[in-house]
């Protein structure tokens, strides 16, 4: 189980660390061509955002957003392949602060191509949020080692 269980941690993590090696491999002085797009997406999710809450958000730096997010993707990663519960919660927050910004179907009619091109890929990035959370939830709620070990006999009352 160990091994099968390694295995399926790195085939699940790959879809990160390729996604954020070939992002950090684009990267460059103005952010490459991740930070041109993200910074299309951010302004029309600021937009969205504004038009629905009316509230104004801070301006964001597509570039550093791409740095953050090649970091994430490449610790959460690597984390997540040993095993560690930390780089879930990283790759959770990844997914959660990126996907609606990335798949931005809803700004789409229905009945056009866009919709569908974005709606697809935004539902399987739903679907690996889904995977993070039964990870880690699976990963809380077994007894861990130390829980298992029997504490010391209790003299017996004569």
């Amino acid at each position: 189980m160990g091994f099968a269980s390694f295995i399926g941690r790195l085939l699940f993590a790959s879809v990160f660390l390729l996604a954020a090696w070939q992002e950090y491999n684009s990267f460059s002085a103005d952010g490459g061509p991740a930070a041109r797009s993200l910074k299309v997406k951010i302004d029309a999710f600021s937009r969205l955002v504004s038009s629905r809450t009316d509230v104004k958000l801070p301006p964001i730096d597509a570039k550093s957003l791409v740095a953050a997010s090649i970091a994430m993707k490449g610790l959460g990663g690597i984390l997540f392949v040993v095993g560690s519960s930390v780089g879930a919660n990283i790759l959770l927050i990844h997914q959660v602060i990126f996907t609606p910004i990335l798949y931005d179907f809803y700004k789409h009619d229905v009945n056009k191509k866009a919709f569908t091109n974005l709606l697809v890929p935004f539902v399987q990035n739903i679907a690996l949020l889904g995977a993070l959370l039964l990870y880690i939830d699976m990963n809380n709620s077994t007894p861990k080692r130390h829980q298992l070990k029997r504490k010391g006999h209790k003299p017996k009352a004569n």
